[in-house]
Order: C-alpha cells, then sequence, then structure tokens
C-alpha cells in the first residue's frame, strides 16, 4: 500500500449528503475483484447520461476538477451496502482523501485498508473547506497526516483527530498483509522453535 504522508492537490467540492457506495461504484462494475481499472465507473450514474456521455454538470467532468486528488464531501458519506470496490474505485480515479462530517463504519474502516484518508470534521469546518473547494482552478488544499491538519490556499488551518494505529498504517503504508509481513522475523522465531520442540510435526 501506498504510503500517505502530505498529499495537496485540488480538491472537489462534492455538496451532497449520504452519498452511498453504489452511487459511488454502481452494481453493474463489481463483477471484477480486481482493484484497477475501476476508476472509469466511479461515480458513473453522476458522471455519465443515459447516452454514455458526460454529464458536464457533475464536479469531476468540469475542467478544474478533472485531476482533483481531495474530495469534500456531504453528510454520512459511502453509506449503503460494504462493497470494498467503493474504495478501490476512487483510489484508481486518483482520490487519495475524502473530507466529511460523517462516514459509514464499513466504508471509513475499507478506506484506511487501501491507503484513503478519510477525515472527519466539523460541519463548520467543512463549510469552510467546501468554500475553498469551489475555487476551481484555485481550490488546491494540503493534506498533512503528520501534523493532522488541512491547509487552504489562504493559509487556513483545519486540525482533526485520528486514530492513532491507523495514522500509523497509511504513514508506513501498510495493510493488513503489511502489517502481517512486518511481523517476519517474530513468526519465523517462532516456527523454529517450534520445529525444534516437536521434530515429529
Amino acid at each position: 500500500m501506498e504510503k500517505f504522508n502530505t498529499l495537496t492537490g485540488v480538491a472537489a467540492p462534492l455538496d451532497m449528503a449520504n452519498i452511498d457506495t453504489d452511487k459511488i461504484i454502481p452494481k453493474q462494475y463489481l463483477k471484477t475483484i480486481k482493484r484497477t481499472g475501476l476508476g472509469e465507473g466511479l461515480f458513473a450514474e453522476l458522471r455519465f447520461n443515459e447516452d454514455g456521455s458526460e454529464n458536464l454538470d457533475f464536479v469531476l467532468n468540469q475542467p478544474a476538477y478533472r485531476r482533483a486528488t481531495i474530495l469534500v464531501a456531504g453528510d454520512n458519506f459511502g453509506c449503503g451496502s460494504s462493497r470494498e470496490h467503493a474504495p478501490w474505485a476512487l483510489l484508481d480515479y486518483g482520490i487519495r482523501c475524502v473530507i466529511s462530517t460523517s462516514f459509514a463504519d464499513i466504508f471509513y474502516n475499507n478506506c484506511f485498508k487501501n491507503g484513503i484518508l478519510p477525515v472527519r470534521v466539523t460541519p463548520e469546518q467543512l463549510e469552510l473547506l467546501m468554500d475553498d473547494a469551489r475555487r476551481g482552478a484555485n481550490a488546491t488544499l494540503t493534506v498533512d497526516l503528520e501534523a493532522q491538519e488541512i491547509r487552504g490556499p489562504d493559509g487556513g488551518r483545519v486540525s482533526f483527530e485520528i486514530d492513532a494505529f491507523r495514522k500509523h498504517c497509511l504513514l508506513e503504508g501498510l495493510d493488513d498483509v503489511g502489517l502481517t509481513m512486518a511481523k517476519t522475523p517474530a513468526i519465523d522465531r517462532f516456527e523454529t522453535a517450534a520445529a525444534a520442540t516437536r521434530p515429529w510435526a
């Protein structure tokens, strides 16, 4: 998993509450277990019209936000079914951070396991960050995980809380497999000792 330390990028304002995982990645894209290629289906029902053409009113189709790496979203982001394809699609598109007042628990946990930082802020802080994000090409935010703060284009700062263990995992790029592999020396010592005491096994 790619390490997350400091991210500076364009922030797209997605001022909608209750964006569920089916909106993030519709069910027709769930036939694969690969983590690549899903960016094409990200927000497909919002990004595209019925004839397949782009919905030019949707934020990620607007020129200033096509390369957004941060989403500033409404309340209760990631609700609905527990599909892990949702963070996969965000990551494949290039989104590394989602900022909201609240997240569905399973989606929130899945973000950390896939290298995405979900940041919880207060409604007042969200409104400030949403205003920053609405600046189009000037909507650049810096998300500093080590310092636990978001810096706006005018120098404003918003602090956020995060679980220390999850912070460590993101900073070091450790998913569940990586956490296990980090303990390889201890596992090897255990296996060697076990083999010595049970040579018949």
